[in-house]
C-alpha cells in the first residue's frame, strides 16, 4: 500500500537535509547521503497531499480560526493510540515544537534558573536553554548492556536548588531508548520530591519499533500532572516538519494559564497549512505509520548489522525513533578523523555527536528515515570508509 522505496528527489527544493548538507558539511548533494536532519525521505500519508490539494482549490489561505476539529483530531489520536483521554481545553498549538519549548521556558522560568538535560540529548534544547539566559545542567546518562539509563541519584547529588525545570525526551533522542514504566515513574518521583517542573517532549511517540510500547507520562505517574507539560507534534510521526505545528499540553490550569500569558505575548497564531494537514493525518494516518514503523525497523536492522562489522564501530539498538547513534570510540580516532573520513571519503552528512552534549563526543547520530537502496549505500560507503580497519 505504502512504497517506502521510492527515490524521491529533495535537491533544490529548499530542503534543509539536502539543501544545506555543503554549507554545513562539505558533502555535496550531487553525490552525497544527507543522514543529518531528523526528517524523512517519504511521501506523507495521501490524506495530508489531499487536504492540501483541498485547500489550494479553495484558494484563499486566510488566517486559522475554529480549532475545534484540529483539538479532536489531537485527542482522537492520543486516546487511540496511547490509551490517554487528553481534553481538548489542555492543548495549545505551537508554531513547532522547539517555538513552544522555549515559550515554556519563558512561561515557567527566570533569567539564571537551572534546566536539567539528560545528555545526549537533542541538541536543539541546548540552544534554546542558553539563548533564553537559563543555565544549561547536564545529567549525563549512563550506558549499561548498550541502553541509556539516567543516574537520578547522581543528579540528586549535583543539584544547587537553582534547578526549576527537568526535561525529558521520551523515546529519547539521540539514543532511541522507550523508558519503561518504572523508569517514567522514577523520574516523576524524583520531580516531586525535588519542587522541579517536567517537561516532556514526546514528539517521537508514534515511531517505536514493532514489539514495543511508549508510555505516555501521564498514564507512568497520574500524580505528576500537576507539575507536567507534555510536548507532541504531527510533525515527526507523519514527516511534515514543514508545518511548523506542535502540541504543547497542560493538564493544570495554573500552569496552563502562564503558558497561555506568554504565548499571547508573543504574538504567535497556528499555521493555517499545518494544521490542516495533520488534521487529515490523524484521522485517517494509522496504517500508514503501522506500515512505517515496520519499514524503519528494516533499515535499522540493516545498517546495524554493516555498521557493527567495522571494527571498533557500535550501534545503539533502537527502540524508538529514526535516528541510529553510531559510537566510533573503539576506532581509536579522534571526532574529527571519524567526521573527516564520513564526510570527505563516505560522503555522508550526518550530526556530530558533540553537538548533543557530555556523552556524545565519540558519536555520530545517522538518519534512517530513507529508502533501503540509501541505507544499503550508507554501509558501504561507511565499510569502504574505514576499511583500513578490517
Amino acid at each position: 500500500m505504502f512504497d517506502f522505496d521510492e527515490i524521491i528527489d529533495r535537491r533544490g527544493t529548499h530542503c534543509s537535509k539536502w539543501d544545506m548538507m555543503q554549507p554545513l558539511y562539505g558533502v555535496a548533494p550531487e553525490d552525497g547521503l544527507a543522514m543529518w536532519v531528523a526528517d524523512m525521505d517519504f511521501r506523507p500519508p495521501a490524506a495530508v497531499s489531499a487536504a492540501l490539494e483541498a485547500e489550494v482549490r479553495h484558494g484563499v489561505h486566510g488566517y486559522f480560526g475554529g480549532d475545534a476539529d484540529w483539538k479532536a483530531a489531537v485527542a482522537g489520536w492520543m486516546a487511540r493510540r496511547h490509551g490517554w483521554e487528553v481534553e481538548p481545553a489542555s492543548i495549545a498549538t505551537t508554531h513547532g515544537l522547539v517555538a513552544g519549548f522555549a515559550l515554556c521556558l519563558q512561561a515557567f522560568t527566570a533569567p539564571g534558573d537551572g534546566v536539567i538535560l539528560f545528555t545526549p540529548v537533542y541538541h536543539a534544547f541546548h540552544r534554546i536553554v542558553r539563548a533564553n539566559g537559563r543555565e544549561l545542567v547536564q545529567s549525563p546518562l549512563v550506558e549499561r548492556d548498550g541502553r541509556y539509563e539516567m543516574d537520578l541519584d547522581a543528579l540528586a547529588g549535583a543539584l544547587t536548588g537553582r534547578e526549576k525545570v527537568v526535561v525529558l525526551c521520551s523515546p529519547h533522542n539521540p539514543g532511541g531508548r522507550v523508558w519503561s514504566r518504572e523508569e517514567l515513574r522514577a523520574l516523576a518521583d524524583f520531580c516531586a520530591a525535588h519542587d522541579l517542573l517536567l517537561i516532556s517532549d514526546e514528539i517521537h511517540h508514534d515511531l517505536v519499533m514493532p514489539g514495543g510500547r511508549h508510555v505516555a507520562m501521564p498514564l507512568a505517574a497520574p500524580e505528576v500532572v500537576e507539575r507536567l507539560v507534555m510536548l507532541t507534534a504531527p510533525t515527526k510521526t507523519f514527516n511534515i516538519a514543514g508545518a511548523l505545528t506542535g502540541n504543547v499540553i497542560i493538564p493544570d490550569e495554573g500552569l496552563r494559564a502562564r503558558f497561555a500569558a506568554v504565548q499571547m505575548a508573543s504574538g504567535g497564531s497556528p499555521n493555517r497549512f499545518g494544521v490542516l494537514a495533520a488534521t487529515a493525518a490523524y484521522a485517517e494516518g494509522d496504517a500508514w505509520v503501522d506500515a512505517l514503523c515496520g519499514y524503519l525497523a528494516g533499515n535499522a536492522a540493516a545498517f546495524d548489522a554493516g555498521v557493527d562489522a567495522i571494527p571498533g564501530v557500535r550501534s545503539m539498538r533502537l527502540e524508538g525513533t529514526y535516528l541510529a547513534w553510531v559510537d566510533f570510540a573503539g576506532t581509536g580516532m579522534t571526532a574529527e578523523e571519524v567526521q573527516a573520513r564520513v564526510e570527505r571519503t563516505a560522503r555522508i552528512a550526518a550530526s556530530h555527536g558533540a553537538t548533543f552534549g557530555l556523552g556524545g563526543e565519540s558519536f555520530m547520530r545517522f538518519n534512517l528515515a530513507t529508502p533501503r537502496a540509501r541505507i544499503d549505500e550508507a554501509v558501504r560507503r561507511l565499510q569502504a570508509a574505514f576499511g583500513d580497519l578490517q
